[in-house]
């Protein structure tokens, strides 16, 4: 069954008003204050929450 009407901008924006995408929210690693995901470990230092969770090897 096709659509009897056209879409319009105006409805089809009411409709996407909800598709917006958010920006992630970083937090900076209290050991090398590079910015990390919140609950993640950190990919720089290999921390989480004071122990070290990976051994990331140095250059």
């Amino acid at each position: 069954m096709q659509p009897k009407k056209k879409t319009t901008r105006r409805k089809k924006g009411f409709r996407r008003s909800h598709d917006a995408l958010t920006a992630t929210g970083l937090s900076t690693c209290p050991q090398c204050h590079e910015p990390k995901l919140p609950h993640h470990v950190c990919m720089s230092c290999g921390m989480y929450a004071g122990a070290e969770v990976i051994k990331v090897e140095t250059k």
